[in-house]
């Protein structure tokens, strides 16, 4: 996952943005989404945040307070830093993450939740639990027909072909799993949720 990622660091944000490859997708509703998941992510009460998988910062930019981002490509670093200047950004393993425990209020992650399967998800949710109390998670809802996983092929601005695991949820689901919480945002595309 982490050389797909690396590899995808130049292209990424032509995926949220709907530039490039992404262009011509039939997305509807896909504009306006990321903005309200922006807008509710920035209406989390400020505390000290890390963004694990944080990539290029296209969501840690709407994180409000004191926000470390760590992401296993330098790649992805390098462009968070330029993106989100105010921010300290550091390369490191989700897995491993280099801080003590409690060494934050807020666990914010988007997406990299999405490609984890058992027992690859209970490590990283021990992970978690283990330097911040409160887990943000932003995730892929299914769309009509789709399998809850899957594997994908995905091709790459560079023309490569990745084949990637993923998990699509909806609310409750990525609920339970999480032991509980609240829904911060279920659209067509997203879905946020808080668990503490």
């Amino acid at each position: 996952m982490n050389a797909y990622y690396h590899a995808r660091a130049g292209g990424y944000d032509d995926w949220w943005l709907g530039r490039g490859r992404y262009a011509d997708r039939d997305r509807p509703g896909w504009e306006e989404e990321p903005d309200q998941l922006a807008a509710t992510l920035g209406a989390l009460p400020p505390v000290r945040t890390l963004d694990v998988a944080c990539g290029t910062g296209f969501l840690t930019r709407h994180l409000p307070g004191e926000i470390v981002g760590l992401d296993a490509s330098e790649a992805m670093i390098e462009i968070a830093r330029e993106a989100v200047p105010q921010d300290r950004f550091v390369v490191g393993a989700a897995f491993e993450l280099p801080f003590p425990d409690a060494s934050f209020e807020r666990f914010f992650m988007s997406y990299f939740y999405c490609h984890l399967g058992e027992p690859e998800r209970l490590r990283f949710l021990a992970e978690a639990r283990r330097v911040a109390p409160e887990l943000v998670i932003v995730a892929s809802r299914p769309g009509a027909g789709d399998d809850r996983e899957r594997w994908e092929e995905r091709v790459l601005k560079d023309g490569s072909r990745w084949r990637v695991f993923k998990r699509v949820f909806e609310p409750d689901d990525l609920l339970a799993e999480l032991g509980g919480g609240r829904v911060l945002h279920a659209g067509r595309w997203f879905v946020a949720v808080v668990s503490q």
